[in-house]
C-alpha cells in the first residue's frame, strides 16, 4: 500500500490505485486520526489568545511509513517527532497540517467526498465549520472566538474550554 498514484493519472489501474490509497487514508484517519481547535494564551495576540486548527495523526515510530504516505498524499503538513521519556521504547510522530489553508484546500474537501465512518465525522463537520469561519477571520472578534470556543466544546472529549473560563472572555 505504499504506492501513491500521480495526480495526473488517467489509466484504469491509477484510478484503482487513487481509490484504494483514499479509502486506506479514510480508514486510517477514523482510526487514529484527530481534528482538534486549540486555544493557546498568546500575550502577542490582539485577545490575547491564538486558535490553532489541526489535522493530525500519531504514531508510534515503527508506523512512520504510514505518515509518509499521508504527507505524500495530500502534499502538504509537517511530520514531528514526540521523544519519549517513558517506559515505551519508540518514539510518537505526528504528521499535522495547520495551515488554514492548506486544511481549505485538501483537508476538507478530501474529508467532505470521503466521509468518515465513525463519530469522528461529527468531529470533522465542527472542524470544517471553525477553519471556514477562520478563513472568514471571524476569529479576529470577541464574538467570533466565542462561538468557536464554544463549537471547540462539542467536539473530541468535550471538554470545557479553558478560553471561555479565562478573565479575557468573562470581561
Amino acid at each position: 500500500m505504499n504506492k501513491i498514484p500521480s495526480k495526473n493519472s488517467t489509466g484504469a489501474d491509477n484510478q484503482q490505485e487513487r481509490l484504494e490509497i483514499e479509502s486506506w487514508i479514510t480508514g486510517f484517519t477514523d482510526g487514529e486520526g484527530c481534528f482538534s481547535v486549540c486555544f493557546i494564551k498568546n500575550k502577542t495576540a490582539k485577545s490575547g489568545w491564538q486558535i490553532f486548527p489541526e489535522f493530525v495523526i500519531t504514531q508510534g515510530e515503527k508506523s512512520l511509513p504510514a505518515l509518509k504516505i499521508f504527507q505524500k498524499y495530500f502534499q502538504s503538513g509537517n511530520i514531528y517527532i514526540n521523544k519519549r521519556y517513558d517506559n515505551h521504547t519508540e518514539n510518537l510522530y505526528r504528521y499535522c497540517i495547520r495551515s488554514i489553508d492548506e486544511l481549505n484546500k485538501k483537508v476538507i474537501p478530501f474529508f467532505q467526498k470521503h466521509h468518515l465512518k465513525t463519530f469522528k465525522n461529527n468531529d470533522f463537520v465542527i472542524f470544517a465549520k471553525i477553519v471556514k469561519m477562520m478563513s472568514e477571520q471571524k476569529h479576529l472578534s470577541p464574538n467570533g472566538a466565542i462561538r468557536i470556543a464554544k463549537l471547540v466544546e462539542k467536539m473530541n472529549r468535550k471538554k470545557a474550554s479553558r478560553f471561555l473560563k479565562s478573565s479575557e472572555t468573562i470581561r
